[in-house]
């Protein structure tokens, strides 16, 4: 199991780079298309949520790339400098995209509740379970159960990863359906936008992939010292 974890692990890994890397060349293409609206990321996000009936929920700049995200906490839609003032496909994308965590945060979609009341728990266990899983596999043979609470603290993650997927699709849906049904963008814009939302939903498969992997590689190590007792 160590040297088939390993090969998976492997693949996964690799799979991961190549989606890393094509979701990163599409965005710079996209990000080339300029939107003949001449809207910015803030100005695409603002209408969005205007035309959903949200104005409680402020568009907000944030340093960084790729920091864009929904806090429901505060009601917040965070654009990257880039997403927030550039005028293209791209930047279209991922406004419309954090927007459309914020209708979801607003019809209350179930599996944005779900995630948000993990956050606490995943926040605790991604804290430790490092530690305790290192500790678990040393102490394998004298302390069992030590290694038994790593898995349960890495099987929260991996649990955050899978209800992490319906909750990305269903904004990008979302906001694709938004941009053409309010015809925000042209033809090639709107491809463009669809294309970069499905490269950069594919991260997040990658991720849960490779966190039921590492879970199960956890597992056999757990059920490989049970038997052995």
């Amino acid at each position: 199991m160590g040297t088939g974890y390993l090969v998976l692990a492997g693949i996964i890994m690799l799979f991961s780079w190549l989606v890393s890397s094509r979701l990163k060349s599409k965005f710079e293409f996209y990000s080339k298309l300029h939107l003949q609206n001449h809207m910015s990321g803030a100005e695409i996000a603002q209408k969005m949520l205007a035309d959903n009936g949200i104005y409680d929920v402020r568009v907000i700049s944030t340093p960084g790339q790729l920091t864009d995200h929904y806090n429901p906490v505060n009601k917040t839609v965070n654009l990257s400098e880039a997403v927030y003032n550039q005028r293209n496909a791209a930047a279209a994308a991922v406004a419309a995209h954090e927007c459309g965590h914020a209708v979801q945060h607003a019809v209350g979609y179930q599996w944005l509740t779900m995630r948000s009341k993990l956050v606490p728990f995943v926040n605790v266990a991604s804290s430790y379970m490092q530690w305790v899983l290192l500790g678990g596999i040393l102490l394998l043979n004298s302390f069992p159960q030590l290694l038994l609470a790593g898995i349960v603290l890495f099987a929260a993650t991996t649990i955050f990863s899978l209800v992490t997927l319906p909750v990305e699709y269903d904004a990008s849906n979302r906001a694709l359906a938004w941009l053409k049904n309010k015809n925000m963008l042209n033809h090639a814009e709107y491809a463009g936008a669809e294309d970069s939302l499905k490269w950069a939903a594919r991260t997040y498969v990658v991720a849960a992939l490779g966190s039921i992997a590492t879970l199960l590689y956890y597992i056999s190590i757990y059920m490989g010292g049970s038997r052995r007792d």
